[in-house]
């Protein structure tokens, strides 16, 4: 199957599990315990329908977005995605690439595979830096000196990881701390051969961000195990605070899901906030993002860019969470799928895609201007009032 025949995301997800090996398939698919946040994130867009208005005058429709002061092609993103070197080599960069061609942002994560100076380099204009905070402050402290000294204009920090999750199928696989990958996943890489041959030549992606901060020569085991002892760290308002007066650019929370704490982020000076719940892959019975989105956006829409991630895989989705409240959205999975079939090319089609699904979809909903959209554009399902719920 070429790269031209994935017509839309899932295709590309069909095309990645057949080249990537069950225990890096698994690693971008899997949630965490029962699995039932994945299907929560996708049923919560299911429960919308869009109303079509028709006899409108459709021929132009701009996606152009505007956000902290900058503008873009489009309203949505790529979210950060840690190790996305383990799925091709070099995956980093090459969504960033893909991301600059496209006039959107790509939010790289500081557990990828490139630096810090380089996505200032190769994407000076739409990378942005996602922060896992270190225990040693020292470190979070450097980095973000290391993004704003690269030219890197917004910090992404995720807030949604006080502990390490338990992902299941990691645990099955062998793809915990240490290393233990079992016998069967070993035998499944032997079964992709390109994906081996990429992995064999490159050998285990390098957290290279973490680098600076051990002995000089550690492997990228050792690295590795360095930033295990590093994340997650405790973080409480009063870290928030310190960032927000270290930080001179735009100032971003990931991951926040509750009304007050959102509140709170808007008191504390951040400019943004990503309504996330990691992918549906931290708690898994926490409310898809775009539940509670209507009441955060309620709460602090006139005093921040509120932003969402999880669960977006059309362009029809991205719609309906504009019209719920989202100025922007990030998708992570999908792209990362198509950069690992076909690399920079690879993620271009899935931004490609996606563009496209949101052009038609626009069309068809007799929508022209992204200002003028609203949750009246939209019909929900009678069965439950969960989309005008303030409670949460």
């Amino acid at each position: 199957m070429k790269l031209t025949d994935a017509i839309n995301l899932d295709d590309l997800r069909c095309m990645a599990k057949r080249h990537l090996p069950r225990i890096a398939f698994d690693y971008i698919e899997g949630g965490v315990d029962d699995e039932q946040g994945l299907d929560h994130n996708r049923g919560a867009f299911d429960r919308h329908r869009l109303i079509p208005r028709y006899l409108v005058d459709v021929s132009a429709r701009p996606q152009t977005t505007s956000l902290f002061g900058r503008g873009y092609a489009s309203p949505f993103g790529i979210a950060p995605m840690g190790l996305a070197g383990l799925f091709r080599h070099g995956a980093d960069l090459m969504l960033a690439n893909a991301a600059t061609a496209a006039d959107i942002p790509f939010v790289m994560s500081c557990v990828g595979s490139a630096t810090i100076e380089k996505l200032g380099e190769v994407a000076p204009d739409h990378g942005w830096l996602q922060l896992y905070p270190a225990r040693d402050r020292s470190i979070s402290e450097d980095m973000m000196r290391r993004a704003h000294d690269a030219g890197i204009a917004t910090l992404v920090v995720t807030v949604d990881v006080p502990v390490q999750p338990q992902r299941e199928r990691n645990q099955r696989n062998g793809f915990t701390r240490p290393l233990n990958i079992s016998w069967s996943a070993r035998l499944d890489a032997m079964l992709h051969p390109r994906w081996l041959a990429d992995y064999l030549r490159n050998g285990m992606p390098v957290l290279v961000n973490w680098a600076p901060y051990t002995d000089d020569g550690a492997t990228a085991g050792q690295i590795a195990e360095f930033v295990g002892s590093q994340l997650p760290a405790p973080l409480s308002w009063r870290e928030v605070e310190d960032y927000r007066r270290q930080w001179p650019g735009s100032l971003v929370l990931k991951g926040i899901m509750h009304a007050d704490d959102a509140i709170r982020a808007a008191d504390a000076g951040i400019d943004g906030i990503v309504v996330s719940n990691h992918g549906a892959r931290q708690l898994d019975r926490a409310p898809s993002p775009l539940e509670v989105l209507p009441a955060i956006k309620a709460a602090v829409g006139e005093r921040m860019t509120v932003m969402l991630d999880s669960g977006i895989r059309r362009g029809s989705d991205v719609l309906i969470a504009l019209c719920l409240g989202a100025d922007f959205v990030f998708l992570g999975r999908p792209a990362l799928y198509g950069t690992a079939v076909a690399g920079t090319a690879g993620a271009a089609h899935a931004i490609d895609i996606m563009r496209r699904e949101f052009d038609i979809v626009m069309a068809q909903s007799g929508l022209t201007d992204l200002a003028a959209l609203g949750p009246e554009c939209l019909y929900r399902d009678p069965s439950g009032d969960w989309a005008n719920d303030r409670r949460i």
